[in-house]
């Protein structure tokens, strides 16, 4: 078990052979809860506390609504301006009326047995805590369930049963709105509706199913630090608990939860094909008191699956005065890249810079 004397910060401890205490007992941060720990232990503490009572004036995330995109020219068109808009802006935005029934917008538990640290293309199913354990300067405070569910779907019987059904049906449902917002997307840059599913940015699905447990001391650490999405897009599900903020217009603001909708955000990967048109916004998750918090995050990238896609920017978006801004990649080179990085506080895109 961690050490989870912690009342002073010894800067020469050994933190690698804590860690590695952690890992071994492949219950993640719900298992230090479950043993009883009443202060962070040392591999989750910032180097300086986080601001939970922030006094800076909120700022309000685009808010779509999606209802009669597809029968409605003129409200299409609205709403590819809206989508334009907040993809330029702030690379975030919720959406309302998306087409997935509110009664398969569940949780999901994850279970000891699918713990793994392998998360390399041949692993569909994995159970961990912090994809960069053994790189990131603070262990996050976060326990994650992933999931490849597209192009190579895990057959249901390798499923977890406690989720096994919900998955499934999920993943078919959030596919199809990961399409509908490509086309839209697709409209947004000027480019034909099926230019963004033509390039294979919705042949890759990963559900995450993040778990934040209830923390005792929650100004000390993080569920998840400053960080942009390694996808094209992410979809996500959040709780009523909230602790997602965006950074924007150089302070955090919060997304605060609403009842059915879910979150959309650019990822690096379209920041890159649509030469910085769309922008991947930095944002993180902080710990709470209150809780579990839980929320389940879709990832439209085949990860580190090879593939023969070579992506670099959309010819039709760059010209004499806006030439490329990023050299061709491999979706398995820039996740390999950013993962070997790790959650260092700077972007993965730099790496790939003219």
């Amino acid at each position: 078990m961690v050490q989870t004397n912690t009342s002073t910060i010894q800067p020469d401890h050994d933190r690698k052979a804590d860690l590695i205490a952690f890992d071994e007992t492949k219950t993640g941060v719900k298992g230090l809860i479950d043993y009883g720990i009443t202060e962070v232990p040392r591999i989750f503490r910032l180097p300086s506390p986080e601001n939970l009572t922030s006094q800076q004036p909120q700022l309000s995330l685009p808010t779509i609504d999606l209802q009669q995109i597809n029968n409605n020219p003129i409200r299409r068109k609205e709403v590819i301006g809206q989508v334009k808009d907040a993809s330029e802006s702030w690379g975030f935005f919720q959406i309302v009326n998306h087409g997935i029934n509110i009664n398969i917008l569940q949780d999901t538990e994850v279970k000891k047995q699918w713990y793994t640290r392998d998360l390399s293309g041949k692993t569909r199913l994995a159970y961990h805590s912090n994809f960069d354990l053994y790189a990131a300067p603070v262990t996050n405070w976060r326990d994650t369930f992933y999931c490849t569910m597209a192009p190579n779907p895990p057959q249901p019987h390798e499923l977890p049963l406690v989720c096994r059904d919900i998955l499934l049906e999920y993943s078919e449902e959030v596919m199809k709105l990961g399409v509908c917002l490509f086309g839209l997307m697709s409209e947004a840059l000027g480019l034909d509706p099926n230019h963004l599913t033509n390039m294979g940015c919705a042949d890759g699905l990963a559900v995450l199913g993040h778990y934040y447990p209830s923390c005792p001391q929650p100004e000390l650490t993080i569920g998840n630090p400053s960080h942009t999405d390694n996808t094209f897009i992410t979809i996500l599900l959040q709780d009523r608990i909230g602790g997602l903020k965006i950074f924007q217009q150089n302070h955090w603001t919060d997304v605060p939860p609403i009842s059915g909708a879910l979150v959309v955000n650019v990822g690096d990967l379209l920041q890159l094909i649509s030469n910085d048109k769309f922008v991947s916004s930095q944002h993180k998750v902080v710990a709470n008191k209150d809780g579990p918090r839980v929320s389940v995050a879709s990832f439209f990238s085949t990860g580190a699956i090879q593939t023969s896609k070579v992506y670099e920017p959309i010819k039709e978006l760059i010209s004499k005065d806006n030439p490329a801004k990023y050299r061709s990649t491999t979706v398995k080179e820039f996740v390999d890249y950013y993962r070997a990085k790790g959650n260092d506080g700077t972007s993965a895109l730099l790496h790939f810079k003219i």
